[in-house]
């Protein structure tokens, strides 16, 4: 067998477990099983008090807005859109690429 077939197998064989492993990582996320990887996460914001121990009416006021805006949008759920999102590009950027790694080694193969 030729040196460039042999590499040619390779290279197919890597682009297929590229893919696969990423459409397995895929399903393991979206079905729950596992985590997102962060890379956005949501600080705990603590209500600020003033020498005096009262509050200004402003504060007062963001405080209550945000007390509503958790009952319609969970306070984590912006952050784990944003993850899923990014897994997505991700992971649609591994499978491209798996593709290319195995397209090439089909030409090397074919040579």
């Amino acid at each position: 067998m030729d040196f460039t077939k042999v590499f040619g197998w390779l290279l197919l064989s890597a682009g297929i477990i590229i893919i696969i492993y990423t459409l397995y990582s895929s399903y393991n996320i979206f079905t729950g099983q596992t985590d997102a990887p962060e890379i956005f996460e949501m600080e705990k914001q603590e209500s600020l008090v003033q020498g005096s121990g009262i509050q200004d009416i402003q504060a007062q006021m963001q405080e209550m807005l945000g007390e509503q805006l958790k009952g319609f949008i969970p306070a984590d759920t912006l952050p784990k859109i944003l993850n899923l999102s990014i897994w997505t590009m991700l992971a649609g950027l591994l499978i491209f690429g798996g593709s290319q790694i195995s397209n090439l080694g089909i030409k090397l193969v074919k040579k």
